[in-house]
């Protein structure tokens, strides 16, 4: 047996002989079915192992392992390690690792669930997040900003305090809120911040909190509705990235598909990423949007282009998997629902790919409204198409409408017509 073998043995020793040992079945079949490769889970199952050793070497008894011990052998054992047989010392690879090890325990049974933050702070932040969804119906990602600037505001006037409202003062609003827009280039971002604390001011008026006089210390800077054109692709633009995604590259029929959706139907990232095979009626040629922004069940005609593409993904392209989402990850974990960070990311790419000097998604969005004014379409059907909850969100696209605007426009002093 040469030194690596041997090696290998004393490895697989130290997993057996530590007090994970026998959950070692288990953290192999949870990487196998979220389909890693074959070398990972073999170096995956190594760093777990290096752990172990350093745990039968500490004495840690199972109940003690946690985010915390994994931080002090990442921090303190990792970088100045000696241990024989160990050679890679990557700490992405073994963050990695020990992060699936402390799930696999923790649906095991075997260690707590992480504890969760019980100030009085983080108790009144789950209150209002919970009314921000069940009453105001906000997403998950408004919701997470709101609460971001809320937090700040209750943790620098309270600590680790209970929550008083009759303590903040509207010198206390009218401070924070100059620190927070400092930290924001634009007026929309610091228009944000007004939004987030007025909305929270407006959730303690209807617990019947006096902040009357903390919504009125925020004012919205100056931001003039409707003042900027929306950008948008020219028709060159658009046959430039589209003849790009005709690519033979690793995943460009995926990201065809997405394109496509968000070229063809306007549909914003999140709503690509969470679009089911059960959504589209191949029959009807319709899709249905049921996670959208405004909480609604929307039917949209499928464009032939956005069918035929989405349907070459599904045939020649997505991975074998039982999952429902139409966009699935090509690395493991294998065959589960990719995030809108990656349609923004995809999109980003593709715009790369074909030389356009652009970043973001919602591009194309803009786009396809411009192309339904362009084509005679109302701006009451751009609206419905976008699925804009009030006309006036639309009104930005009237700018664009240069059909209209011609039919209005006044003839110049002095012209002949």
């Amino acid at each position: 047996m040469d030194t690596a073998q041997h090696s290998r043995v004393i490895e697989v020793d130290w997993f057996a002989a530590s007090s994970i040992g026998p959950h070692a079945v288990a953290f192999k079949n949870h990487l196998t079915e979220r389909m890693y490769a074959a070398h990972t889970v073999s170096s995956y199952v190594a760093e777990v192992t290096h752990f172990a050793r350093w745990i039968c070497t500490r004495r840690l008894p199972l109940a003690r392992i946690d985010e915390v011990s994994v931080g002090i052998f990442l921090d303190d054992h990792l970088p100045s390690c000696a241990c024989t047989g160990h050679t890679r010392h990557d700490r992405a690879d073994h963050s990695a690792a020990l992060g699936h090890l402390l799930v696999v325990l923790r649906a095991q049974g075997a260690i707590a669930q992480p504890p969760v933050s019980m100030t009085p702070v983080d108790e009144e932040l789950r209150r209002y997040d919970e009314h921000m969804d069940h009453v105001r119906g906000l997403a998950p990602k408004s919701r997470t900003m709101v609460l971001r600037i809320v937090g700040r505001l209750l943790a620098e006037r309270f600590d680790g305090n209970p929550v008083d409202i009759a303590a903040i003062t509207p010198e206390h609003v009218r401070r924070f809120f100059a620190e927070q827009a400092a930290l924001h280039s634009k007026p929309a971002g610091a228009g944000s911040v007004v939004s987030s604390l007025r909305g929270y001011f407006r959730y303690r008026a209807s617990l019947g909190d006096l902040v009357h006089g903390l919504v009125g210390a925020l004012s919205y800077p100056a931001n003039w509705a409707l003042s900027s054109l929306p950008k948008k692709l020219t028709d060159e633009e658009v046959a430039q990235l589209v003849g790009s995604l005709n690519n033979p590259c690793r995943a460009m029929r995926r990201a065809c598909a997405i394109v496509r959706c968000a070229l063809d139907l306007g549909l914003r990232s999140i709503e690509v990423a969470q679009l089911s095979l059960d959504d589209i009626d191949w029959h009807a040629g319709t899709i249905t949007l049921r996670h959208t922004k405004g909480r609604r069940v929307d039917i949209l005609p499928l464009p032939v282009a956005t069918g035929e593409a989405i349907a070459k993904y599904l045939e020649l392209e997505r991975p074998k998997t039982s999952n429902r989402a139409i966009f699935v990850r090509n690395v493991a974990p294998r065959g589960t629902p990719i995030g809108a960070d990656l349609i923004r990311i995809t999109i980003r790419q593709a715009y790369a790919r074909a030389g356009l000097p652009y970043t973001r998604s919602h591009l194309l969005r803009h786009t396809m409204a411009n192309r339904l004014l362009a084509s005679g379409s109302s701006l009451k059907e751009v609206a419905d198409v976008l699925r804009h909850r009030s006309l006036n969100t639309t009104m930005i696209y009237a700018k664009l409408d240069s059909r209209s605007l011609a039919a209005v426009a006044l003839p110049w002093p002095g012209s002949a017509s």
